[in-house]
């Protein structure tokens, strides 16, 4: 139950994410189907593309809360920004694989 409240949570966040991205000059360049681009670090941002199943893994949905709070709905770069430092999402997301 926990699992499907998260996977919700993850999917609300990144759905809103998604359609203000959508009106964005910069979501012209997508990614392939069933992975996402996301734009990664503090100060200089990078943009790395994920499959979607990163999604349902608690690692990667707690770097998405930390992009919720820090910028709520309102992504700077168009896309979903997710400001950790650019090794620790590699650290992350290599778990992952």
């Amino acid at each position: 139950m926990a699992l499907v409240r998260s996977l919700l949570g993850a999917k609300k966040i990144l759905g809103r994410s998604l359609s203000a991205a959508s009106t964005s000059k910069r979501a012209s360049s997508s990614a392939p189907k069933g992975f996402l681009a996301v734009y990664v670090g503090e100060s200089q941002k990078k943009r790395y593309v994920v499959p979607i199943s990163y999604l349902s893994q608690p690692s990667f949905q707690a770097l998405l809360s930390k992009s919720e709070e820090e910028f709520g709905f309102d992504h700077p770069m168009g896309g979903l920004t997710i400001p950790c430092p650019e090794d620790i999402f590699i650290n992350v997301t290599s778990r992952l694989q």
